[in-house]
């Protein structure tokens, strides 16, 4: 159970996406913890949400009116903080040296932006709605230390992951000029943005096949 979950969570854990995002933007802001604070708020999340299934709650998050309003909010959300990041790109207010402008959400709580990046994010909800699920109802077989096992597994893989990648940037950090990371800014602000119109536009299909 252990590993495959590991394995399982590995998989999505690698796949490009607002975690990446987030996390290379806090990497250059607040060094290397910030892959392992991110994880920390998106596994609090996690846990709330195996706690909430294994007492019998999968039905609501299967619903696709749910997974339409979670996508909607999502969306606005992303769109919100990707704005902030190309504007502050743009408008050259952000520098490696002076972390105080830009994204203030992202300079003051990294767990909560785990926590947040991760709820607003339906294909997440989804994912612990139907594998995610499956994987607990395996885990309960063997009992309590089952789920254990299983959460272990898969949020060690998050951290792994994340936690590389953080490091990466951060250490990189030192060959990156003010110039070249608001251009960094300004493409994950894009990249943040573009995975805003899918939620939103996923969440809209939601709503109307609801």
């Amino acid at each position: 159970m252990f590993f495959k979950s590991f394995l399982i969570g590995f998989s999505g854990a690698m796949v490009p996406g607002t975690m990446l995002g987030v996390t290379i933007d806090g990497s250059l802001k607040k060094g290397w913890k910030a892959g392992p604070l991110i994880v920390l708020g998106h596994g609090i999340l996690e846990i709330l949400l195996i706690i909430v299934m294994v007492m019998g709650f999968r039905d609501f998050f299967t619903n696709p009116v749910v997974g339409g309003i979670i996508g909607l909010a999502g969306g606005v959300f992303l769109a919100w903080m990707g704005y902030g990041m190309i504007k502050s790109g743009k408008n050259k207010s952000v520098s490696l040296e002076n972390q105080e402008t830009g994204n203030s959400i992202m300079g003051k709580n990294l767990v909560l932006v785990g926590l947040i990046v991760s709820a607003t994010n339906p294909y997440f909800i989804i994912w612990w709605a139907s594998t995610g699920m499956e994987l607990i109802r395996q885990a309960l077989t063997i009992g309590v230390i089952g789920i254990l096992f299983f959460f272990a597994g898969h949020i060690l893989s998050d951290f792994i992951w994340y936690s590389s990648v953080s490091l990466a940037f951060s250490k990189g950090k030192k060959l990156i000029s003010d110039n070249v990371y608001r251009w960094i800014i300004l493409f994950l602000g894009v990249f943040i943005m573009g995975f805003s119109i899918y939620f939103i536009s996923g969440g809209l299909k939601m709503l109307i096949n609801a």
